[in-house]
């Protein structure tokens, strides 16, 4: 579904990701992890198309469509959604109203109202975008917006990041929804690409491969919890190791 080969992102003309290769089937959750400043949300902005991201080698396939080229509007139309870091606030736009142009013919106040309870969001609905809201709330926006949308492919940027205990669990409910978490494995059609400093989110949500991202390469592949109990143990300098031992020599 997500085809990944050979890529290379710049920004202002300096290289971020070099090399990058990553395949995500259909109904696969994966998880990358890194220190910061290593690419990650690079990355993610890379797939969903930011102009500002540009991809100086390799391609993006997404359902055998190459899309490396195709502004962020056409790429969402494909299916692809993102829950960002740090959403902006839209002030004069109601969050019921981005729910209805998300949903189009399928949203109807009803349907919302049950979008909203479903995600603790019902008194904010009324609320310009993420104006005012506290970060577990602006996590719940996000995550209910992209509900609305629906997307094959979904970005989760840090989606633990500024959310209290109380709501992580609600958090990794709502992410298991969008994934199709609650289906048999061989009936979702649903991915996602999570992004984790912590690794609290593995607790809530399954993943099925994990990768470490350093210097903008992705350093290993293999089981994420594993992957995450050698970071907590030994920190990342035992990935850059790997890594090192990895490359050719000249």
């Amino acid at each position: 579904m997500l085809e990944i080969k050979q890529l290379s992102v710049a920004i202002d003309g300096m290289e971020i990701l070099q090399g990058i290769n990553l395949d995500i089937g259909t109904g696969e959750t994966h998880v990358l992890f890194g220190p910061n400043g290593s690419g990650k949300t690079t990355l993610l902005m890379a797939i969903m198309g930011f102009p500002r991201y540009q991809v100086t080698k390799g391609s993006i396939l997404f359902k055998g469509k190459d899309i490396t080229k195709l502004p962020v509007d056409e790429r969402a139309r494909l299916g692809i959604g993102m829950s960002f870091q740090r959403p902006p606030v839209v002030r004069g736009v109601k969050t019921r109203d981005m729910l209805d142009a998300s949903m189009g013919d399928r949203g109807d106040k009803v349907t919302i109202d049950k979008l909203a309870e479903r995600a603790n969001m019902t008194e904010l609905l009324d609320r310009e975008i993420n104006y005012g809201f506290s970060g577990g709330e602006i996590k719940r926006s996000e995550l209910m917006q992209l509900l609305a949308q629906r997307p094959e492919l979904t970005l989760f940027d840090e989606p633990e990041s500024g959310v209290d205990l109380v709501n992580i669990a609600l958090i990794g409910d709502l992410i298991n929804e969008l994934l199709d978490k609650n289906c048999h494995i061989r009936t979702r059609k649903c991915m996602g690409l999570i992004i984790t400093h912590t690794g609290h989110i593995l607790d809530y949500v399954n993943a099925r491969t994990g990768y470490v991202m350093l210097d903008g390469r992705i350093g290993c592949a293999g089981d994420p919890h594993e992957i995450l109990a050698t970071i907590r143990e030994k920190g990342y300098e035992e990935c850059v190791k790997c890594l090192a031992g990895s490359v050719p020599s000249a």
